[in-house]
């Protein structure tokens, strides 16, 4: 074959990436089979899209997960879960075996799930992120999980991370590539800011702030950029 034919040949061939398949477990399989039609109807009563993408926060103070669903242009809160134990209390994560919870801006990808976790079923948080790899924080294995005990990761009841890993399972199923996780120590307006004040966490927590904010005004999840060592919206 002449190159000017194997040129032409190659000019019309069209390279097609397949879709990473997503982890997944005959535990995690039954779990979407029961759960998941609940969750449709849920959905649909709130008007929201099956496969609209997702977006998680967490408030520590609260014990509280929200999920929020992507309706329009903005995000909607779709449900919050009730956080059944997290360790260390206010402060975030800064080294391994601290028993402390992380706060800040992470991501999930599809890799993070564990749908053979000795806890259940698992989503690593994402865990030292890049602002806290520079500041030289260690730690791995951070989870959201079931059997409501755990060390450092934010543990749920096992009904409640059905739920929830069901909810990122579909995201990604449905074409999302990462989705966006935010974790702070509370809603972080003027007057939790005040009250909190005599925290020794107090200067990292004012960095966490802004993106806190810009969500509360976009209802879009925010992408930060790093500034010497910090986060920056």
């Amino acid at each position: 074959m002449s190159k000017f034919f194997i040129t032409l040949l190659f000019s019309h061939l069209i390279i097609v990436n397949p879709r990473p398949k997503l982890p997944d477990s005959k535990r995690a399989s039954d779990v979407r089979t029961t759960v998941w039609p609940r969750l449709q109807r849920e959905l649909n009563d709130k008007g929201f899209k099956e496969d609209a993408l997702i977006y998680i926060r967490i408030f520590k103070d609260q014990d509280a997960l929200e999920v929020w669903k992507k309706a329009g242009n903005k995000y909607k809160l779709f449900k919050t879960y009730q956080i059944c134990y997290y360790s260390g209390n206010l402060g975030t994560k800064t080294k391994f075996g601290d028993n402390k919870s992380p706060e800040g801006f992470y991501s999930i990808q599809p890799k993070q799930l564990n749908p053979v976790s000795n806890y259940y079923l698992a989503i690593n948080v994402g865990y030292p992120n890049r602002v806290e790899q520079l500041k030289g924080y260690t730690g791995n294995a951070i989870m959201i999980h079931g059997h409501c005990a755990s060390i450092g990761c934010y543990a749920m009841t096992d009904a409640r991370i059905e739920e929830i890993y069901t909810l990122v399972y579909k995201a990604f199923e449905a074409g999302q590539q990462k989705i966006n996780l935010d974790i702070f120590p509370f809603r972080m307006d003027n007057a939790h800011m005040d009250f909190y004040s005599h925290q020794p966490y107090m200067a990292f927590w004012k960095t966490l702030k802004p993106g806190y904010e810009k969500f509360e005004k976009t209802h879009l999840p925010v992408t930060y950029h790093i500034k010497g060592r910090d986060y920056a919206f």
